[in-house]
């Protein structure tokens, strides 16, 4: 399966027009995360995004990690980042960080402030909220905004030397407080923070603002085009307010576009960490999570995340797209690509009462139907063996072609087998079934050509691992649990979101399998193995179900 490309769309006609009329002569972009949680599916929209369109044009794309928030950012999550890009198969020409911007950033500040473009000014958090106004309303000047150029200068140095609290001061651009874009009505674009920095340590205690240090680390890294999602539209003109300001020649060119949301999920950051912090989930890596460290514990391949990047497109405005077009594009490849085994998640035991006692057969089985080249295994068979309890009903309903007595199924690879009674323990639970088995059927042929409706997977008592199965469901039982934009989206969680198994039954063969790798278990779904696995006990994770056949 080629790997997935997007295809041609409206951010790449813009980026073709500019080559054509010689606006710009190469093409490179940047991945710019912020280091304070963990990446989610609606990140690799924007990574497939920057990297993809660097690899279209042959330029090149950076990760810069912005982390101009010290108090909220941490080494972890660097860490994290990287991991995510690199399991989704792209690469990054450098790893650069907003940080490593500061001695600049911090000139262009004072350049603002000499040409009375920026001003120190003195009204708390709340008052400037106050002050701006609201959409219909311009905003009002801050009492501080004409402060002479020397007593700005003088401020801004004894803010930087450490002078003044937390909020104290804060640095302001002298824009338009009557703009009709709030966003141009005087933003903060230093505030006084006494933190330590994951990077600079205790060099600084005055950082810039998002919306100043992201265009000039754009410009200084000479980002041609500068590409975000669609809530950042409103902040272009500001973008491009401190880039031309500043005194750029060749300012990058912003696009935005829709983000990526999703049905059935939650993708902010706050209310992820929320979830983590309650014991909700066990982690941001926990497989109900949409983080893409939770996708591939689960077991979600990158190729069937990037599918899905693809297929949802790259669109100018917002819409949600179905989860299951995610588990879709899982499944799809997963078909192609993952191993055959077998599983028993709910034992039954099963006796052959006519097969020899203490034979052992070795049945040859392929790992995957359509691709001889991944060759094949050996599975055991013999008297007592194991299939599902639901493939067995003492009363059958209409249309049920598996075990009941009197009824002929066939055993995966191996024999035909009739039903010919069951025992049953003291609350009338089914405990064994009795079975015969045609010797002249095996490999599912038999001399009269008779054929039959069921087919079961099963395992040898002599030839299996007993293992932990954790099924997973969607963690919210809405389809928009963020809704109400407070915290009730709690209230929505899916109680049957995790389903644990004990005692069920693996291949022996699977014990040796890594964390991470995947299976298609016969008529199950598709399963990866667990990092929580250990040698006595294997756990497996149900990353998809197959499409459902018979139901209940």
């Amino acid at each position: 399966m080629d790997s997935p490309v997007l295809g041609s769309n409206f951010i790449w006609d813009f980026i073709d027009e500019d080559l054509k009329e010689g606006v710009n002569s190469r093409v490179q972009t940047r991945f710019p995360p912020e280091p304070n949680g963990y990446l989610h599916i609606g990140h690799a929209k924007a990574i497939c995004i920057d990297f993809m369109t660097a690899e279209k044009y042959g330029g090149v794309c950076n990760l810069r990690l912005d982390d101009t928030n010290p108090s909220k950012e941490d080494v972890e999550y660097v860490d994290a980042i990287k991991e995510d890009i690199e399991w989704l198969g792209f690469k990054w020409n450098n790893c650069l960080y907003a940080s490593s911007y500061f001695d600049f950033i911090y000139e262009c500040a004072v350049k603002l402030i000499k040409e009375g473009k920026a001003y120190v000014c003195d009204l708390n958090a709340d008052e400037i909220r106050e002050y701006r106004g609201t959409l219909t309303q311009p905003g009002k000047n801050s009492p501080y905004r004409d402060r002479s150029v020397e007593e700005n200068l003088d401020l801004f140095r004894r803010m930087t030397e450490g002078e003044f609290a937390n909020g104290e001061k804060t640095l302001r651009a002298k824009i338009d407080m009557a703009s009709p874009n709030i966003n141009m009505r005087d933003p903060v674009i230093y505030r006084i923070s006494h933190t330590e920095h994951h990077q600079t340590g205790n060099k600084w205690c005055v950082y810039p603002m998002y919306d100043f240090a992201h265009p000039l680390s754009d410009a200084a890294e000479k980002v041609t085009y500068s590409l975000c999602s669609l809530e950042f539209e409103n902040h272009r003109p500001l973008y491009n307010w401190f880039i031309e300001n500043v005194g750029f020649d060749e300012p990058p060119r912003q696009i935005e576009f829709a983000r990526l949301n999703i049905n059935y999920c939650v993708t902010s950051k706050r209310k992820c960490l929320d979830l983590v912090e309650k014991g909700i989930v066990s982690g941001w890596d926990d497989p109900r999570m949409v983080t893409l460290c939770g996708l591939r514990r689960r077991g979600y391949p990158a190729e069937a995340i990037k599918d899905f990047v693809v297929r949802a497109g790259v669109a100018k405005a917002d819409s949600i797209v179905d989860f299951g077009l995610l588990e879709a594009c899982c499944r799809d490849y997963l078909n192609l690509n993952a191993p055959r085994a077998m599983a028993v998640l709910r034992p039954l035991k099963v006796i052959i009462d006519n097969y020899p006692d203490g034979q052992t057969e070795d049945i040859e089985v392929a790992y995957h139907p359509d691709r001889p080249e991944l060759g094949s295994r050996t599975v055991k068979f013999s008297k007592e063996i194991f299939v599902e309890r639901d493939d067995f009903m003492a009363e059958p309903v209409k249309k049920y072609f598996r075990l009941y007595p009197g009824n002929e199924v066939r055993l995966k690879g191996a024999y035909y087998v009739t039903c010919t009674g069951y025992e049953t323990d003291e609350n009338g639970e089914v405990t064994c079934l009795h079975c015969t088995y045609d010797p002249e059927s095996k490999g599912g042929e038999t001399p009269d050509g008779r054929k039959v409706r069921g087919t079961l997977h099963w395992l040898s008592a002599d030839d299996c691992e007993k293992c932990e199965v954790r099924l997973y469901d969607r963690l919210f039982n809405v389809e928009n649990p963020a809704g109400g934009g407070g915290e009730d989206y709690l209230e929505h969680i899916n109680p049957d979101s995790l389903t644990v198994l004990d005692g069920c039954l693996v291949e022996k063969n699977l014990a040796a399998a890594k964390p991470g790798d995947t299976f298609q278990f016969i008529r199950q779904g598709y399963f990866c193995k667990d990092k929580d696995s250990t040698a006595e006990k294997p756990v497996f994770n149900r990353t998809v179900a197959l499409n459902s056949s018979w139901g209940k």
